[in-house]
């Protein structure tokens, strides 16, 4: 009877990631004590074979992140894994054992639970690690680029960090709509970033960005602006009056922008996205772009991912290196190494 109850209690609990407090990625410890969450209405239950890293992890472990959970609690909220349970009210679901990418709560564990409505099956052929980013990195590079950006071809696009698991998407998908792509990202990242056929890749770091990207081709039609406070002025200086730029990140901190600017100055749009509240007001709009992705899939535009993938324990020390800015393209934790 005691080893039937130990084994029960085996079962019920995991491995996870916890974010203890504000104070950051050295914060972030692993309990093997973690209760295995049950999944309520219109969730599934997912065993996590690989869980995305994303910027917005590491703003959730200062508290700065908008709507983030509040320490402590189990950090992440990109995942793939296989469904193994199914909560009360989920419409037409998916048959148990199916791979699925998503997001949702508690990512850097065993288990989690994900929205339904949200996930979609991992394309045929992909392991886990290779579908991260799906719903997330790629839905918000062609949100920003179509949906809110207007792309056409034959336009200028400068793309910010990138290197980074959206910027590269932003890249491949700004040049498959025929849009010539200026890119910037820190000097050590520049070959991964003319690999992947940029046009001009330029130190954002550098003073006269915005003077350089100017003299290479003229003003920019479209920015998608993810960096914040150390581009945000470049950013407005090297687009073209009404040209649009796309806001969807601030990992140098938050910039300025007065009505002042936007009239007398900068004449140009300025758009705000988050993909999850894009999806939350706008769930048709939001499975548009998932069909497109689909398709984009399917056309072998957007092809299996390459993440780098760590075990679990290293989260820490992966999230502060994303924090430094010392990372490259996608990263990714598998909770069960």
């Amino acid at each position: 009877m005691e080893i039937n109850e130990q084994r029960h209690t085996a079962e019920q609990t995991v491995r996870a990631l916890i974010q203890r407090s504000h104070r950051g990625p050295k914060d972030l410890a692993l309990t093997t004590e973690q209760r295995r969450p049950t999944p309520g209405p219109g969730e599934y239950l997912i065993r996590v074979g690989a869980a995305g890293v994303n910027f917005a992890d590491v703003m959730q472990t200062h508290g700065n992140y908008g709507g983030g959970p509040q320490a402590p609690y189990v950090a992440g909220f990109e995942a793939v894994g296989e469904i193994v349970g199914v909560g009360p009210d989920v419409e037409s679901p998916l048959q148990l054992g199916t791979h699925v990418v998503g997001t949702g709560p508690g990512a850097f564990a065993q288990y989690m639970t994900m929205p339904a409505a949200g996930v979609l099956p991992v394309p045929s052929g992909w392991s886990d690690a290779e579908a991260l980013g799906l719903v997330l990195n790629w839905v918000t590079a062609l949100a920003a680029l179509k949906t809110l950006g207007e792309i056409k071809a034959g336009e200028v696009v400068l793309v910010h960090a990138a290197a980074g698991g959206v910027g590269q998407a932003a890249v491949r998908l700004a040049r498959h709509y025929g849009a010539r792509v200026i890119a910037t990202a820190s000097p050590a990242k520049h070959d991964t970033v003319q690999a992947l056929g940029v046009d001009e890749v330029l130190d954002s770091r550098r003073p006269d960005l915005a003077e350089e990207i100017t003299r290479l081709t003229g003003r920019v039609d479209l920015v998608l602006e993810s960096v914040g406070q150390a581009t945000f002025k470049a950013s407005l200086s090297a687009t073209k009056r009404f040209g649009r730029i796309v806001v969807f990140g601030a990992a140098s901190g938050d910039a300025t922008l007065t009505t002042h600017d936007l009239v007398f100055t900068h004449q140009v749009q300025v758009k705000g996205l988050h993909i999850g509240a894009l999806a939350a007001a706008a769930p048709s709009l939001y499975q548009s772009l998932l069909v497109e992705i689909a398709a984009l899939i399917t056309h072998g535009v957007y092809p299996p991912g390459t993440p780098h993938v760590h075990p679990l324990a290293e989260g820490p020390a992966v999230l502060q290196q994303l924090e430094a800015g010392q990372t490259c393209g996608k990263h990714a934790l598998d909770p069960w190494r």
